[in-house]
């Protein structure tokens, strides 16, 4: 019997479309293709650059129906949407303009006449990507691999298949040779058979900590490469000399941007106890002013959750605070009898052991917890088992250098919300995963590096290890 996979509107409840799911040999045939074009793809970057600033002109282009269509499967208000798209095209256009910098040979002083570090394309990479940022979580990685000289097999999201699928017909419309970039159309289930074939080199996995694990423990275990960003928890951090006007309208920034299901998302407010209502008052009153409804609308600030599931969770996530003790300020309920819709939230007496502290909230809910300063703000800060983002609001600069050295996370942002930027290395600590995207550290996950030495002639007996 033929699987399918079925996406649906989370806005309205209604199917979009239905993929009859591959085969094992309809995938191993895939990732051959992507072995065989390899051999071509990684012989010149002259070309790899053009290639690449073809398609984000391709992807520019068709910015409208791109944004539609990831609007459609999950619910990102399009605004947000058309943004993606956008920043897409910025990443692609960034690693073609730099990539050959970036892979420049070193040459290091040694005893021979000349030393030079290479570093070298691995081959085909599988990618496992979420639903959350569709084109952005695919394209993001691909960038620098595909500069690099690896070819891609793309494994998305099942709830954002059509958004995979466009990716591929952009590279195929924009003169990308045929299997370099290939999605395909499976659900988790098939994921291991994506990782161990012999066709595939390394692999690359964004999603749930548990998930990462299983991902890394298969590859590992066929000694292929792997790279994971994982989920995050990240905090924000309120000093008592913030300009609380500023950080009052970056926490509704970074706590509902996408909905709050963004890994780097603001998760947990930490604000020093000085500042504490002048701070909580200005964020309610800014949430309270955002507008949720249909995604598709030019007014619209908030669209629903992802699905059913996601609705349920942080809707229980949220309630099982309030049996904790929290205070629900404003929100905290589903809204409307169509669609997974939820109020804004933000619930204040918030301590480390509730489940919208410890767990990773994937929805519009803003926990905040008060703090005797900003040494204690850390402390309850690093409490937690992620570490992908984190930020600081202070107007005192040396201040913000001194916590951010004491903050436990991959990156760190003071006076902003945490954002990914091609130009700085992405990727977080404990259990936000390893590895890094983005940047010439991101490109140089996913290369080997060769050393070569050359000798005239030997002129000192070197020992054996």
């Amino acid at each position: 019997m033929t699987r399918q996979i079925t996406t649906i509107n989370p806005a309205t409840e209604e199917v979009i479309n239905t993929y009859e799911i591959m085969t094992k040999e309809q995938i191993n045939e895939k990732t051959k293709k992507a072995q065989d074009a390899f051999l071509n793809w990684k012989k010149d970057i002259r070309k790899r650059e053009d290639h690449i600033h073809d398609f984000a002109q391709e992807f520019r282009k068709n910015k409208e129906e791109l944004a539609k269509l990831m609007t459609k499967e999950m619910g990102k208000p399009i605004k947000e949407a058309r943004a993606e798209v956008e920043k897409c095209a910025w990443v692609m256009d960034y690693f073609a303009d730099n990539g050959k910098i970036f892979l420049n040979e070193e040459v290091i002083n040694t005893d021979a006449r000349k030393s030079v570090v290479m570093f070298e394309p691995l081959g085909v990479i599988g990618s496992i990507m979420p639903w959350n940022f569709p084109y952005w979580q695919g394209l993001r990685f691909a960038a620098p691999s595909l500069m690099v000289g690896n070819t891609i097999v793309l494994k998305p999201a099942s709830a954002t298949m059509g958004c995979g699928i466009e990716i591929e017909k952009a590279f195929a419309t924009s003169g990308v040779p045929e299997g370099v970039f290939q999605t395909i159309v499976v659900d988790s289930s098939m994921v291991d058979v994506l990782i161990d074939s012999e066709d595939i080199n390394a692999v690359t996995f964004t999603g749930s900590v548990s998930a990462g694990g299983k991902v890394a423990q298969r590859a590992t275990s066929q000694i292929k490469k792997c790279v994971l960003e994982l989920g995050g928890s990240d905090p924000f951090i309120v000093c008592k000399d913030a300009d609380i006007e500023i950080a009052s309208s970056g926490a509704v920034k970074g706590r509902f941007v996408n909905n709050g299901q963004s890994c780097i998302a603001t998760k947990r407010f930490v604000v020093v106890k000085d500042v504490a209502n002048e701070f909580i008052e200005k964020f309610v009153e800014k949430t309270e002013n955002l507008r949720v409804g249909d995604p598709l609308s030019e007014n619209t600030d908030l669209g629903p959750v992802v699905n059913a599931s996601g609705l349920k969770t942080i809707d229980s996530q949220v309630k099982d605070s309030v049996k904790d003790g929290a205070e629900i300020l404003t929100g905290g309920e589903q809204l409307g009898s169509k669609g997974y819709f939820y109020k804004p939230t933000i619930l204040k007496n918030v301590s480390t052991n509730m489940r919208i502290a410890q767990e990773e909230v994937f929805g519009p809910a803003a926990p905040i917890m008060i703090a005797d300063d900003e040494i204690e703000a850390v402390k309850l800060a690093n409490d937690s088992q992620y570490g992908l983002g984190a930020s600081i609001w202070t107007q005192d600069l040396d201040k913000a250098d001194k916590l951010s050295r004491m903050v436990r996370s991959g990156m760190v942002t003071v006076n902003n919300v945490v954002v990914s930027d091609p130009r700085v290395p992405f990727g977080g600590v404990k259990k936000s995963g390893f590895g890094r995207e983005l940047s010439r550290h991101g490109m140089l996950e996913f290369v080997d590096i060769k050393s070569v030495r050359f000798y005239d002639q030997l002129l000192h007996q070197h020992y054996v290890e």
